[in-house]
């Protein structure tokens, strides 16, 4: 992909009056703001970024626009169809709203990505409402450079990095979480009762278990499991319900449930939210003070936001119940000795067919519940790894994540591999189970149950080892 042209003005020309300021701020013609080189640059690296989704849809109507508007030729509904959405002759702009709303989604998608990834770019590409064709708009919001960087912080920790990413991407979910998760580390740091607690984070940081990690100069990338939720309107189209569906995990998925249903698509309404595990909370502030013991750059994401690029470029911590690993599932029971059951409540040792069942759903007030943490780490490539901190339920995954911020469950789990190879590649491919009793949500015995090393060659079909895994 060729590098995008930046569109800059002379910081020199003169100030100019306000009707031609209100003439700029309207949208022009891409061709009359850019060249046709820079446009083909900028609508590769809108693509490339993955603003668009995971969905093909998006990136093939933007590549038609792109070349519609180098053609200068203004498509209308029907070439949209043909041309992008893969439809026949006979499409019915009339009683179909496919392009209708894939233009309406195309259009948020790019308003996304300026906010997202150039929220000082001077000039954006717009689909403005009513049209069918990409049109340059000028930013006049855009800050100055200068200002901006007078106002940056001269050092950055973890949390104020991940504040930054979440200012950034204004996810409502990621506020939230990161809301609790400082509340958690304010209350366990105010606490002196947790002094042995704060110690045990330094040796743990520094175990062989961590070391695939922490290690290296790679980034990590915190991974949070969450459940995407949509609006359903009503008659008078105003959010009537909020709707989980489970076949719908993301943006992208939702825009595909639409085209499955074009005749109730206009009731659905993405909100750009999702929701977590309220053990997700105390799992992250168990696990973030022993990541930013590295030093390393840490950033944070939601697994609906989650790209292919992503995995490629950072080690992955997933933190999150087990239902929500989406697209790390296949990567994460490849090489595994287990296998999710009748739901993913349940997993199933597979060579001694044992059911690992938890009953934590929806225990009844005073009654004792059992649930199931897990944790596994795997190479996701020959450069990355993948940790997952993980559960059933609530308490499995707090449970996992204090064992694996505390040095002595670290320990116990090292020790009950056996006299099996302890290489840094071993221990970079490896699972656990703990059992977590409790009641009323309260957590009060645990114990391993389960652990192994992975099938290495299992992973993607070929072995992790020599050479990377190119997928």
């Amino acid at each position: 992909m060729s590098d995008k042209t930046p569109v800059t003005q002379d910081a020199s020309a003169p100030e100019i009056s306000a009707r031609e300021a209100e003439s700029r701020a309207a949208p022009r013609p891409v061709l009359e703001a850019m060249k046709a080189a820079e446009l083909s640059a900028l609508g590769n690296c809108i693509i490339d970024s993955g603003a668009l989704g995971r969905s093909q849809t998006y990136p093939k109507l933007l590549r038609f626009l792109v070349d519609a508007a180098l053609a200068g030729h203004v498509p209308r509904e029907l070439d949209i169809a043909i041309g992008a959405l893969g439809r026949d002759e006979n499409f019915d702009v009339s009683s179909d709203s496919a392009v209708r709303v894939a233009v309406h989604q195309l259009r948020k998608k790019l308003a996304s990505y300026y906010a997202d990834f150039e929220p000082e770019a001077t000039v954006r590409l717009v689909l403005p409402k009513g049209r069918h064709s990409l049109f340059i708009e000028h930013n006049a919001r855009a800050p100055e450079p200068k200002k901006a960087a007078l106002l940056a912080p001269p050092e950055e920790s973890l949390l104020t990095k991940t504040a930054g990413l979440i200012r950034q991407r204004s996810t409502p979910a990621l506020l939230l979480l990161m809301l609790i998760a400082l509340t958690a580390n304010l209350a366990l740091l105010s606490d002196s009762n947790n002094a042995q607690g704060k110690v045990t984070a330094m040796p743990a940081s520094s175990h062989p278990l961590w070391a695939s990690v922490l290690s290296d100069d790679k980034p990590l990338l915190i991974v949070m499991g969450d459940y995407y939720i949509f609006g359903e309107l009503n008659a008078n189209g105003n959010v009537a319900r909020m709707v989980r569906e489970f076949t719908v995990n993301s943006s992208s998925d939702l825009e595909e449930f639409r085209f499955g249903d074009i005749e109730q698509s206009e009731n659905y309404l993405d909100l750009d939210l999702s929701y977590i595990p309220e053990g997700s909370a105390f799992a992250l502030a168990r696990i973030s003070p022993l990541l930013a013991q590295s030093g390393k750059s840490v950033n944070m994401t939601m697994m609906s936001d989650l790209t292919s690029a992503d995995i490629r470029a950072n080690h992955i911590i997933y933190i999150g119940y087990i239902s929500a690993l989406d697209r790390l599932a296949s990567m994460t029971f490849a090489g595994s000795g287990l296998a999710v059951g009748r739901s993913f409540d349940e997993l199933i040792d597979i060579d001694n067919v044992t059911y690992f069942t938890s009953d934590a759903g929806l225990p009844e007030e005073g009654q004792q519940f059992r649930d199931y943490g897990f944790f596994s780490s795997f190479a996701a490539s020959r450069d990355t790894q993948v940790i997952l901190v993980s559960g059933m339920r609530d308490a499995g995954l707090m449970h996992t994540a204090q064992a694996l911020s505390e040095t002595a469950a670290l320990d116990e789990l090292l020790l009950s591999l056996g006299d099996g190879d302890g290489s840094d590649e071993a221990l970079g491919n490896i699972e656990a189970l703990y059992e977590v009793y409790g009641i009323d949500r309260m957590n009060f015995e645990s114990k391993l149950v389960y652990s192994q090393l992975l099938e290495t060659g299992n992973f993607w079909g070929l072995a992790v080892s020599g050479e990377a895994i190119t997928q």
